[in-house]
């Protein structure tokens, strides 16, 4: 559920470009994703840094693609936003005792740490890919392929980073079940 509501700000810059334009797109992707957060706040849920960035992102960018009346600031923000995940992911690697992936998903399953190390760069490349996949997109392509590409392209970069992420760990036996009901060996080293 909760991936579906971070979706809606996209969904409605796609129905608002197929209505409009790119610009009053991103016009209503600003309110969108400042509504988002303020609901949030509002409900005393927290926001996510994922988030945060998005919506700094969206407003900077956007508030450039408005007043520039170009959309080359808004082609750029997914870039942007994958390049900055990326490198948060990166960095955490050299601040704290767990990286970023570790602190959000340890809760959830143990692994050993060579393990959590594996995932966390690999999801940085993967940010980091889809940014430079967002550039060729924007450059290479119409600008009506392009918002096709942000709507069902994130989505399933972000499916595939999912698939990718739980073959590893399955075929690494962590996802295997446990006599003690855990999810992972926490001995296992790979």
């Amino acid at each position: 559920m909760k991936q579906f509501l971070e979706f809606i700000p996209i969904l409605i810059f796609v129905a608002v470009y197929y209505l409009a334009d790119i610009f009053y797109a991103t016009a209503a992707l600003m309110v969108a994703v400042t509504v988002q957060v303020v609901t949030l706040m509002a409900l005393k849920r927290p926001v996510t840094q994922q988030l945060k960035i998005t919506f700094w992102v969206s407003l900077a960018f956007g508030g450039l693609t408005l007043a520039f009346q170009d959309r080359t600031f808004i082609q750029w923000k997914p870039t942007i936003i994958n390049w900055l995940l990326a490198g948060a992911l990166i960095g955490s690697q050299f601040i704290g005792r767990r990286n970023i992936l570790e602190r959000m998903l340890g809760a959830q399953m143990s692994l050993p740490s060579p393990v959590w190390t594996r995932l966390n760069y690999g999801w940085a490349t993967g940010f980091t890919l889809a940014g430079a996949l967002n550039l060729f997109v924007a450059y290479e392509f119409s600008e009506a392929f392009w918002v096709n590409y942000k709507l069902i392209g994130g989505f399933a970069i972000t499916l595939l980073y999912v698939v990718i992420t739980m073959v590893y760990l399955q075929r690494g036996g962590y996802l295997r079940s446990h006599p003690s009901g855990s999810e992972s060996d926490p001995e296992r080293s790979r």
